[in-house]
């Protein structure tokens, strides 16, 4: 990717910078260049969209561990060193986590069947109505959202889906080392 199709402005130069946005969108004319994608703008609307996705009750869970829940429920059973790992958090931060999620119900520690030293964590009946009682909140008020834009807003955003989907998958290499 060349240095003109990225374009990261601060919000003030957002709107200084429009001159030089578009001459960076238009040296690669007659290329196969992709235009230039103002990143400041997309990490801002991407924050308030998540953050407006997030504003409904969380029963009880924070961020953190809402996310820890999630994990444990699209990986089945698992260690706490695992959901550690995959979670990216210290293991006194996971102690507390899942000393919450158990004294909530959301899960239940067993005794690890090959290494008696180590638990294994698993979502309950309760931990999972909680995430799907979220995820059909979130589902809500996005949908609501979504009727507030044109025919031609929902076709543009359904287009952008797979490259949206895959920006949430991928990992630039210099987070990956932290």
């Amino acid at each position: 990717m060349s240095a003109e199709s990225v374009v990261t402005t601060t919000p003030a130069e957002a709107s200084t910078d429009e001159a030089s946005t578009e001459q960076a969108s238009t040296d690669g004319a007659g290329t196969d260049e992709a235009p230039a994608v103002d990143v400041t703008r997309l990490r801002v609307a991407l924050a308030r969209l998540s953050r407006r996705l997030r504003r409904h009750e969380l029963a009880g869970l924070t961020p953190t561990q809402l996310a820890a829940l999630a994990t444990v429920e699209r990986s089945g059973p698992m260690r706490l060193g695992d959901l550690a790992a995959a979670e990216g958090i210290a293991p006194s931060t996971l102690t507390r986590l899942v000393t919450a999620l158990e004294d909530s119900g959301y899960v239940r520690r067993f005794a690890d069947p090959s290494d008696a030293r180590a638990s294994t964590l698993a979502i309950t009946p309760r931990g999972q109505d909680a995430l799907e009682r979220i995820r059909t909140e979130s589902t809500l008020v996005l949908t609501a959202s979504l009727g507030l834009l044109t025919s031609a807003q929902r076709c543009a955003l359904a287009e952008a889906l797979p490259v949206l989907e895959q920006l949430a998958e991928a990992e630039p290499a210099e987070t990956r080392s932290r």
